[in-house]
């Protein structure tokens, strides 16, 4: 018996110093710290997720490796990006690297079948936000609506 894949609980990522990455990501998105484990490591809250941000860069930058963040407003991302002269790559897609080198895809909740349970939801503020049709079907293809 093999164990079923249900979600991710964190990502991890590696920065140069834990308090410039929490500036400099502190500048795109409103972030809510959850703790912080001495000075190498900082948790930032995602409802029922979170981002961890390790110090001590190892690895050098790649343009494959990448996670899909997802936010409540993807074009908010890309003004936030180009007002901070970030690099977006791509017209349709929002993605772009930090200055650690991790590649970051920023998808919109709406448009991606990734759902929130409602409680968590409500408690995020996102309980209003609606599927896009195409969302909506890729749910219901799957069952999951």
């Amino acid at each position: 018996m093999s164990a079923r894949l249900i979600g991710i609980n964190h990502v991890a990522l590696e920065v140069g110093d834990v308090d410039d990455a929490l500036a400099w990501y502190g500048r795109l998105f409103e972030i809510e710290l959850r703790g912080r484990s001495g000075t190498p490591m900082a948790f930032v809250d995602m409802g029922d997720q979170f981002i961890a941000l390790s110090a001590g860069r190892s690895l050098p930058p790649d343009q494959d490796r990448h996670f899909g963040l997802v936010v409540d407003d993807k074009e908010a991302v890309r003004a936030a990006l180009v007002q901070e002269g970030i690099h977006v790559q791509g017209s349709g897609s929002c993605d772009f690297n930090d200055p650690w080198g991790n590649h970051i895809q920023v998808v919109d909740y709406r448009d991606i079948q990734f759902t929130k349970a409602p409680r968590v939801a409500k408690a995020m503020g996102i309980e209003d936000l609606t599927k896009t049709p195409k969302a909506q079907e890729e749910l219901r293809s799957r069952g999951l609506s």
